[in-house]
């Protein structure tokens, strides 16, 4: 029979419903039955205990507990082991209700006497001890009948598994009862007080369990006030722990954020990892700035996935903490956590609505006055984003927060960064004629004077490009691009940069000029005339022959604006 039933719940079953159960009992308290059978009995029934609950139910409908506790008061060692292994498996099921334990009042110290047999007996009445003491009332009945004293050397056995279930058995004990916090304080084993064992226990090469029940113990007689919440024992060891706690949380960021940096399918399978994302926005709030730092940067990480930014970052609301992020912590994580505001802010982000909500304007025209560069660059970058396609009141909006200085300051800037994002920003907010006729009817004079200053300067191709863009965008304006035509210096130079060496800066003079000429417009023959004044047809001409096809082809089309 045990054989059949080890680690086979289906024959577990069946042997159930034959009747086996009262047959082995019957056997088991049989005075006739030799101490082999007994035990044999005893291994059966606990083989059956460890199967499913409803098992459990069947052996205590059989009355199995008093059997198997009137089976501990054999002499026989190996029968009392089997006994106590039936028993804890049956007490630690969630079906069996502890009271069982208390019924019989001769039951609590004739275990404690067993305690001192073998490290089977220690082992298994400790885990029974543990998982029926429930409560003031339990905790009472074992602590007058010696618990403390019976179970605290077992702290030092050779055993780990007595030594944890012993440990258990105090966090128990302990657990909101000041009387046994007390006592506990006072305990020497081997010479050592209790507090100092534990204290041993929660070093970092013992196993976790081991270091969090001793860690729980020493809470509990913190609590109770058996212990200074400043004794060093209990300062200094969860000082160390908690250090050690967020070098591995750090270290752990710091991995998944370069493991999802360049590679969307880990990044998808650092995300979906159950309660993954939680940990990381946890992470955002926690006291060690080096773990917020190494939280953000994951984060950043993750963020560069267009799906992610689109699902997960809006499940778990991402925007929220980073935000609160943002209003006040060093520099180094202000720099990772606006590159990640800029990730969030960008047009398909169902995250950028809630940011603008939240005050971020404000926030991100701050950054842009920061003495660090990144930071400089970070905050216009974000604010270029949040412009983007964005409706009038947002642009009006950035435009009143940064202020036509703040903007212009930017524009000649020191760092190429900044003025890159700055013209970009320039340039996204200029889009859609009724934008641009508004915002250049109010900072027009301003935004010519700091193109021409740009187009003068000595700056790179990439540089005088946006900013030729930028005249395209207001020469597309219905009123805006009248700022362009009454203004000579700035058609010389459009003029200059059509005949330019370079095709990028020739294709984006051509722009400025296509909008200009376009024929459906209002006022396009005079423009038309005054341009053809000036030689522009000429250059048109010229260009329409050029080996560049792209350049040729919107020569053409700006030479049919002149023919139809």
């Amino acid at each position: 029979m045990k054989n059949a039933v080890i680690g086979n719940n289906k024959q577990k079953a069946n042997l159930i419903v034959l009747g086996a159960v009262p047959r082995l009992l019957y056997l088991l308290q049989q005075e006739t039955s030799s101490t082999e059978l007994k035990t044999e009995c005893a291994v059966v029934l606990g083989s059956l205990a460890m199967g499913t609950e409803n098992n459990v139910k069947s052996l205590l409908d059989c009355h199995i507990i008093p059997a198997l506790l009137q089976g501990l008061l054999s002499p026989d060692l190996k029968f009392i082991e089997a006994c106590l292994r039936c028993l804890r498996t049956i007490f630690t099921s969630p079906v069996t209700p502890e009271e069982l334990l208390y019924t019989d009042a001769t039951v609590i110290p004739h275990l404690m006497a067993l305690l001192s047999r073998s490290r089977y007996t220690q082992e298994y009445i400790c885990q029974i001890f543990s998982h029926c003491c429930k409560g003031p009332d339990h905790q009472t009945i074992l602590f007058n009948h010696g618990a403390v004293q019976n179970i605290a050397h077992l702290l030092t056995s050779v055993s780990y598994k007595v030594r944890m279930q012993a440990l258990k058995c105090f966090s128990v004990l302990a657990f909101e009862n000041p009387q046994v916090s007390m006592t506990l304080v006072n305990v020497l084993v081997d010479g050592e007080l209790l507090p100092q064992i534990f204290v041993k226990m929660l070093q970092r090469d013992k196993p976790i369990e081991m270091q969090l029940t001793s860690a729980k113990c020493l809470t509990y007689m913190c609590r109770a006030g058996a212990i200074r919440t400043d004794d060093n024992c209990i300062v200094l060891k969860l000082d160390h722990d908690l250090k050690h706690a967020h070098e591995l949380r750090q270290a752990a960021f710091k991995l998944y954020a370069s493991l999802g940096a360049n590679d969307e399918d880990i990044r998808k399978k650092i995300i979906e990892t159950e309660n993954m994302m939680d940990r990381i926005v946890t992470g955002l709030s926690e006291s060690s700035v080096k773990v917020r730092l190494a939280a953000v940067r994951c984060l950043h990480s993750l963020s560069r996935s267009v799906q992610q930014l689109r699902t997960s970052f809006q499940d778990h609301a991402v925007w929220k903490p980073l935000m609160k992020v943002l209003q006040n912590a060093p520099d180094e994580i202000l720099v990772v956590a606006s590159s990640m505001l800029c990730n969030l802010l960008l047009e398909f982000s169902p995250s950028k609505e809630p940011i603008l909500e939240s005050g971020a304007v404000e926030l991100l025209c701050g950054l842009t006055q920061s003495e660090n560069p990144a930071l400089r660059v970070n905050g216009i970058w974000a604010l270029m984003n949040m412009a983007f396609q964005a409706e009038q009141k947002i642009k009006a909006d950035i435009l009143r927060s940064l202020s036509t200085e703040q903007l212009f300051r930017l524009l000649s800037d020191s760092d190429l960064n900044v003025l890159m994002k700055t013209l970009g920003l320039l340039r996204n907010l200029l889009s859609t004629r009724p934008h641009i006729d508004k915002i250049m009817s109010t900072h027009g004079k301003q935004i010519m004077q700091a193109v021409t200053l740009i187009l003068e300067g000595e700056h790179n191709i990439e540089v005088k490009e946006q900013t030729l863009c930028i005249l395209a965008n207001i020469a597309d304006g219905t009123t805006a691009k009248e700022l362009i035509m009454t203004n000579d210096d700035i058609l010389q130079k459009i003029k200059y940069y059509m005949g330019h060496s370079h095709v990028k800066l020739q294709l984006a003079a051509m722009f400025c000029i296509s909008n200009l000429i376009w024929n459906e417009e209002e006022g396009s023959q005079e423009r038309q005339d005054k341009l053809r004044d000036m030689g522009i047809v000429d250059i048109l001409h010229k260009l329409s022959q050029s080996p560049d096809s792209n350049l040729c082809d919107k020569a053409k089309m700006a030479l049919q604006q002149y023919l139809a």
